[in-house]
């Protein structure tokens, strides 16, 4: 099927309601599962993140079928991380499903970013800087330098100026590090923020370590949220959207 070529820019301008930055996260084993909440939510939402898990179970299948409900945007969190020619014929492919956004690992050589970002064509490719399950302690245990591992802020700070410098529309990184990464590499460099948890509601007990809510990561400046959890585990994913909104629309976004 012929499928539509979007622009970064254009992701950015399609911005024109609260629930448009709402991504949510279609983190689950099978295209039968996904459907349902590609049926309820389509429309409804800004993008629908096909992750890994996914991907690897229904392949560009459930891709088109995203593109078959209507309007609603396509993010492919893949996070490729490899040498350069083999993430540039990844992304190649990547390019090829008109998708609205991709993600890349920082990683250690930019080349690798360069790359992704030359054969990514209308796709906006996001750096993943420092996954939000990782702590100031993991980084000490893995042996980053002191001034880097005291805070994973300064390593995200760093990282994301890399994918600046190598093209990235934008990237991935916590509520928290948003302000610092808007101040420095400008309010049009994407800011795309997991690890979202409601105000008020307990938080289980999972793998994320750097939360915040829907209104703090907005009036911090995010561009994006990726929403999983509390839009799946609602008996009304559709009523906790428009809740979600209503957050979003209340912090300026």
């Amino acid at each position: 099927m012929d499928r539509p070529a979007i622009s970064v820019t254009s992701v950015g301008r399609s911005i024109k309601r609260p629930a448009d930055r709402i991504i949510f996260a279609l983190d689950l084993p099978t295209f039968s599962e996904a459907k349902k909440y590609i049926d309820r939510l389509a429309g409804q939402v800004g993008l629908f993140k096909v992750g890994l898990e996914l991907f690897v179970q229904a392949g560009p299948k459930i891709v088109d079928y995203i593109h078959q409900q209507g309007s609603t945007g396509i993010f492919l969190d893949l996070k490729l991380h490899d040498i350069p020619v083999t993430v540039a014929r990844a992304m190649a492919r990547i390019a090829d499903l008109g998708i609205s956004l991709t993600t890349v690992h920082c990683g250690e050589n930019p080349a690798m970013l360069e790359a992704a970002v030359a054969a990514a064509g209308p796709v906006g490719v996001l750096g993943v800087t420092v996954l939000t399950s990782v702590s100031a302690a993991h980084l000490v245990r893995a042996g980053f330098q002191p001034e880097l591992a005291g805070t994973p802020a300064a390593l995200v700070r760093m990282r994301a100026a890399a994918a600046r410098a190598a093209g990235c529309a934008g990237v991935i990184c916590a509520g928290s590090e948003v302000r610092p990464i808007k101040k420095h590499l400008g309010r049009h460099f994407l800011a795309v923020t997991p690890g979202i948890r409601l105000a008020g509601q307990a938080v289980s007990h999972d793998d994320q370590q750097r939360i915040t809510t829907p209104a703090r990561a907005i009036a911090d400046g995010a561009d994006y949220l990726v929403i999983g959890r509390p839009i799946r585990q609602a008996d009304d994913p559709g009523e906790r959207v428009a809740m979600i909104a209503a957050e979003i629309e209340s912090a300026g976004g």
